[in-house]
């Protein structure tokens, strides 16, 4: 039962995770109606900036707000040069246009910080386990990405609904024409948007990176649940992906940890070690799959939120 607990907590970590790079992404297809292949790569940016600021500056935190600061500066910068000629062309386009970006900026990080990768190391202090329930000790850097993604989560909440920023973001993405005929400048909240999502994307590389290795390609197949996040929870839906990402990270990490031993019961030890996480994918999809047929427009459509 502890080990349950324990789990749930390690998906919900997970699907925070999920949820700062799905919320960006939805914000960017919700408004702009631009399908960004390209955002896995501001994810990977995001964790380059924060070690290379890391190894400058000898602080974490310092290293996390640079890093914000760099990909958010590099989200408006992408979205001037290469983004803002695919608006009012078809999907196809876009998928074509970001996934060259994609290539582009797997090629420019070898070129810049060489292809063995980097490391991204936490203070002292963070390498510790907190008793969040009574016998369950918890990593207090995986407790730290959970309290700070519900706080950026809950200041996005209040970015696009109590603020005019809010307000001109909500109309541009009802009515882009009317919004423009009215005087507000399209071009400028569209920029603002896309730095936004890329800072949610590089926030999102950054609390990862400690966790794994910075490499390149590290934003690819995290990317693939994050659009299986915007599908099941709502495109555009912010509340959507919130909830969604959870779900997704929850199912991912419980059928991970317990489908392999279970399997076992059935087939050779190597087998279940490999057809465990397969099936713990295939839940997913089939999750996507079925909100698909009752639900089609999600779980959370934007027009609700």
């Amino acid at each position: 039962m502890l080990y349950l607990l324990e789990q749930c907590l390690n998906g919900i970590q997970l699907g925070m995770l999920l949820f700062l790079l799905a919320a960006g992404l939805t914000l960017i297809f919700g408004i702009m109606d631009l399908v960004n292949l390209a955002h896995g790569s501001l994810y990977m940016l995001g964790a380059y900036f924060a070690a290379t600021f890391a190894a400058l500056t000898d602080s974490f935190l310092a290293a996390v707000g640079l890093g914000l600061l760099a990909t958010l500066v590099a989200g408006m910068v992408l979205e001037v040069i290469a983004i803002r000629p695919l608006y009012g062309r078809d999907h196809l386009d876009h998928v074509l246009g970001t996934f060259g970006l994609l290539l582009f900026f797997n090629e420019l990080v070898r070129l810049i910080w060489g292809p063995a990768g980097l490391t991204l190391s936490l203070p002292p202090e963070m390498l510790t386990a907190v008793q969040v329930l009574p016998g369950i000790y918890y990593p207090l850097y995986r407790l730290v990405i959970i309290l700070a993604t519900l706080a950026v989560a809950l200041l996005l909440y209040a970015l696009v609904m109590r603020t005019r920023i809010g307000m001109l973001i909500r109309a541009g993405a009802s009515n882009r024409e009317m919004a423009g005929a009215l005087g507000v400048n399209i071009k400028l909240l569209y920029t603002l948007v896309f730095g936004l999502g890329a800072a949610l994307a590089g926030f999102a590389g950054m609390m990862q990176a400690p966790l794994s290795f910075v490499q390149i390609g590290m934003g690819e197949n995290i990317l693939i649940l994050a659009f299986v996040v915007i599908i099941i929870g709502g495109i555009g839906s912010i509340r959507g992906a919130f909830v969604a990402a959870i779900m997704v990270g929850i199912i991912d990490t419980i059928g991970r940890a317990f489908l392999p031993d279970l399997m076992r019961h059935f087939v050779s030890y190597s087998a279940g070690s490999s057809a465990g996480p397969a099936l713990s994918s295939m839940l997913i999809y089939t999750l996507m799959a079925a909100v698909l047929v009752f639900r089609p427009e999600g779980l959370f459509p934007a027009a609700q939120r």
